[in-house]
């Protein structure tokens, strides 16, 4: 799941112009005590609803299955109870949607990415949805605090009949404390299959060098949030048109496309705060066009 790129590989590729106590000779992240947690979830689907076949969890990372009222089985939520990811932290979140499953799964707040001294945090996340299932992925957002390092994998893998919708966005700083990001490392990556065949791939890359040139208009001008959203599903030109109309009122830049049988959909804005109501927006209005189902904003962006 995690690249084997070497820790000397990795160091070297992320620069000199790393923070003051890696250029000091100070202790790497490794010397630290890190974490190394995973979480999967298995759901298959019945008239009579959802059910859990299978559940892994190791910490820091649990799973919980929060129910209104003992009601159905609707969302399920990913939980950090380290707080935070540190550099050398490694996370894995897995997600299968089986026939006629019907899920949303999501985290329990925003994630944030500390300062590191060189060892690159690694987050990979596992999404299959078969046949006939539906299944959303729509975490809460990720926080690269100045000089954090970040590489995540987002991989799925989609049957013929299945509907999927997948998000990811990140934030870089902490605009509360006015941060603003001068180095560090990120490396954002998806892979999208379906039924074995690679159909889009993507990857976001900024190292140390690169920070302080990011407000350029062809890169991400002075958008400090932004997201990847992708779906697939039935009736793609008819979404993605539905898709276009809306963006005008979404109060943030947005722009989707089709590309290999998926609508791909970027949003940027200056706040996260403004990207965050763009997004409950878009999955109000979106989820009213996809009919019944997970596509909706989850309980725990509303908490």
């Amino acid at each position: 799941m995690f690249d084997a790129t070497s820790p000397s590989d990795v160091a070297s590729d992320l620069s000199e112009l790393g923070p003051p106590e890696w250029r000091a000779g100070n202790p790497s992240d490794n010397d630290l005590q890190r974490s190394d947690g995973s979480g999967r979830i298995v759901v298959s689907g019945s008239e009579n609803g959802n059910h859990i076949m299978d559940v892994f969890q190791r910490s820091p990372i649990r799973v919980l299955f929060p129910r209104a009222g003992g009601g159905a089985l609707e969302e399920a939520v990913f939980v950090n109870t380290a707080g935070g990811v540190a550099g050398g932290d490694r996370l894995e979140s897995g997600v299968t949607a089986l026939a006629d499953a019907s899920i949303a799964v999501t985290s329990q707040a925003a994630e944030k990415i500390y300062r590191a001294l060189n060892e690159p945090a690694r987050i990979a996340t596992s999404l299959k949805a078969c046949e006939g299932a539906k299944l959303a992925w729509l975490p809460q957002e990720t926080i690269v605090f100045n000089w954090g390092r970040l590489i995540r994998e987002t991989e799925i893998e989609l049957s013929s009949g299945a509907e999927l919708l997948a998000l990811e966005w990140l934030v870089l700083g902490r605009a509360a404390h006015g941060e603003e990001m001068v180095g560090g490392h990120i490396n954002d990556g998806w892979r999208v299959k379906k039924d074995g065949r690679l159909i889009w791939a993507d990857s976001f890359r900024a190292t140390d060098e690169m920070f302080p040139h990011l407000h350029r208009k062809a890169l991400i001008s002075n958008y400090k949030a932004v997201a990847t959203l992708i779906y697939f599903g039935p009736q793609l030109d008819r979404r993605l048109e539905f898709l276009r109309d809306i963006a005008p009122s979404l109060e943030c830049r947005s722009a989707a496309t089709s590309v290999g049988g998926l609508i791909v959909a970027r949003f940027a804005a200056e706040a996260s705060s403004d990207l965050r109501l763009a997004l409950r927006s878009f999955l109000q209005q979106f989820s009213r066009e996809l009919g019944p189902g997970p596509f909706r904003v989850p309980k725990m962006w509303l908490c």
